[in-house]
């Protein structure tokens, strides 16, 4: 990279402050100025024929003419016309779900403006627990743009139902709020567990609110009755799996946030927008974010930039879109006097934009630096050094075979009722479907869009695997997918209509150190290397994104029709989303939160 620029270690509000205050009284120059465009104060929804200087990474003066705070070595800016608008930022996500390093996702997302992210490593904490947390927490850290960790909750999510590679506790929890880098605590994806009293979640929740920092929430249930408040009554501070505008309005009103999501495959905004545009609620209360990204999105399609436009092109104002991704998240994490918005003191994380609608990120600024112009990252993002524990997860035992995926059929039946996952695109929730199917040799088959599934044991090397049944992904021929991206407890799952096609795609997996692959008729058309936890590569996203794409492509030439469909399957055991998930103990009912048999019923 050319001329990268090394932003230096931002100081505090404390350590700064006397020379912000010189600089805005004009007693001291400023280190940058920016003049000539209009500024979009998200404090008051008005659009400031402005001037800004920069001092120590915060903004010092922001008003009408800052020709005071120049000086002879003032580095100056003409805005040209543009307009000048905060930094975005992402209020929920997984910087694993892009299949990237933090270092390598926020390479990826800063030329689209995102300049925060408020992360949530539960994808690593079920592989590696603690440690992991702490190697993602770290990277982030290192990086020239802010990158706030969320302590994860619930590892295993849902007690009883899977096995993770390890647990996190609430003396985990109370350990990680010291940590420097800790806004809070992640989603709590256990709602049942709060709804009925958990002890552990109850005191994981206690020990975030006694360091004074914010709970999030995860309730992914349609059901908004008294399970629902009980859930709110728990300690949840917002929540992203709403899905209508009954969902928005019901969580706002018992005074969390609603997140709203547009992913790469969850599509949630535009149902649940409605709150504001429609039916006039505060959109204070109300926050974008992405949760789930995928290299592919980020390299072709951008981040909360796309998230914004999304939301404006949804009819939403502009100004209250821009509020939504700034300066709504800072206030919600206890922010706002430090990012979010471009006011003194704030951190100078700036975007210069010809267009508020389209909006074109044109130049990106972090800490009073230019980070990223015409879409060129233009600074570096260092690298933890992942050791070998962080690179060596994938300890599936011995090779499997073709006769591990077979599935009998109970007491001599010609034919079964089957329990179906049924997957639905565009939406993290399946159905609980079922498929009568035929039996030959004993052996149950496949038959139409119905796939075998299979979810192989990768963190204790027990041997085990788990047979069902999928539909949805329109797969044709003898093939099989398999993936270690499989939420929340990354074990390997296996999609495929042929057993000896999954074997080979099981065993391939376990000697690359994970990641995914595709084989069709015995053959790999496609596969991406995530050797870190067997959830990320350390690699550029445009290659991981170009080796994705192939999976992608791959699962087409399978007869694939589904829309982001390696997300859809990589969230087929995650089994606090309902309604019919696979784990490594079996069949999850997340209706009842019970495992179920297979067999409905035998003739």
């Amino acid at each position: 990279m050319e001329h990268a620029e090394k932003i230096p270690p931002l100081k505090t509000w404390a350590q700064t402050a006397p020379n912000l205050v010189a600089v805005a009284a004009g007693r001291v120059p400023a280190d940058r100025v920016i003049r000539g465009g209009s500024v979009v104060n998200v404090h008051t929804r008005e659009v400031l024929d402005w001037e800004i200087a920069i001092a120590a990474g915060r903004f010092a003066y922001v008003g009408p003419d800052a020709s005071h705070c120049i000086g002879p070595n003032t580095e100056v800016t003409d805005a040209a016309g543009r307009y000048v608008i905060p930094g975005l930022c992402d209020g929920h996500m997984h910087i694993e779900s892009g299949m990237l390093t933090p270092a390598e996702f926020a390479a990826a997302v800063i030329p689209h403006g995102t300049t925060t992210m408020f992360t949530d490593p539960h994808e690593i904490a079920n592989v590696m627990g603690l440690a992991g947390v702490r190697m993602m927490h770290d990277e982030a850290l290192m990086q020239p743009v802010n990158i706030f960790t969320q302590m994860p909750s619930c590892a295993p999510s849902a007690p009883g139902l899977e096995t993770t590679g390890y647990e996190i506790s609430a003396e985990d929890v109370v350990e990680a709020m010291a940590w420097p880098g800790i806004i809070g605590l992640g989603e709590m994806m256990n709602f049942p567990g709060v709804v009925n009293g958990d002890p552990q979640m109850l005191a994981e929740i206690a020990a975030t609110q006694q360091a004074g920092k914010t709970v999030g929430g995860h309730y992914a249930s349609p059901d908004l009755g008294p399970a629902f408040h009980a859930y709110a009554a728990g300690g949840p501070a917002d929540d992203h799996e709403g899905t209508s505008e009954d969902d928005a309005i019901a969580r706002t009103r018992q005074g969390m946030r609603a997140m709203l999501r547009l992913g790469s495959a969850w599509y949630d905004v535009e149902s649940q927008i409605t709150a504001i545009t429609e039916r006039g609620m505060d959109s204070r209360n109300f926050i974008l974010c992405t949760d789930d990204c995928h290299s592919g999105t980020l390299i072709n399609d951008g981040h909360m930039n796309r998230v914004v436009r999304h939301a404006i092109d949804c009819g939403c104002d502009p100004l209250v879109a821009l509020q939504m991704a700034t300066v709504n998240t800072a206030t919600h994490f206890g922010l706002e006097r430090e990012l979010g918005s471009i006011a003194p003191g704030r951190r100078a994380d700036v975007i210069l934009t010809s267009d508020l609608k389209s909006l074109p990120v044109e130049e990106v600024i972090a800490r009073g630096v230019t980070v990223a112009k015409d879409g060129v990252l233009t600074t570096t993002c260092p690298h933890f050094d992942w050791p070998d524990a962080a690179r060596q997860t994938v300890h599936m035992g011995a090779n499997k075979t073709a006769q591990d995926f077979e599935i009998s059929a109970p007491n001599g039946a010609n034919h079964v009722t089957a329990r179906v996952i049924g997957v639905v695109e565009n939406q993290a929730p399946t159905k609980a479907l079922t498929a009568e199917l035929p039996v030959r040799d004993g052996l149950v088959e496949t038959e139409g869009d119905v796939c075998q599934i299979a979810l192989v044991e990768r963190h204790k090397a027990t041997g085990s695997v788990t047979n069902a049944f999928v539909s949805g992904f329109g797969y044709t021929g003898p093939m099989a997918m398999a993936s270690t991206v499989a939420h929340d407890s990354h074990h390997m799952i296996i999609v495929g209509t042929d057993r000896e096609n999954m074997a080979q795609a099981a065993n391939k997996l376990a000697e690359i150190g994970g990641g995914m692959t595709v084989f069709k008729d015995g053959a790999e058309l496609a596969s991406v290397s995530l050797p870190i936890a067997g959830l990320m590569s350390d690699r550029p996203a445009a290659d991981v994104a170009r080796d994705a794409g192939a999976i992608v492509d791959a699962m087409v030439a399978c007869g694939c029709t589904l829309n982001n469909a390696n997300m859809q399957h990589s969230l087929l055991a995650l089994v606090v989303i309902p309604e019919l998930r696979i784990s490594d103990l079996g069949l999850v009912d997340v209706r009842t939160f019970e495992l179920v048999p297979l067999f409905e019923e035998t003739t």
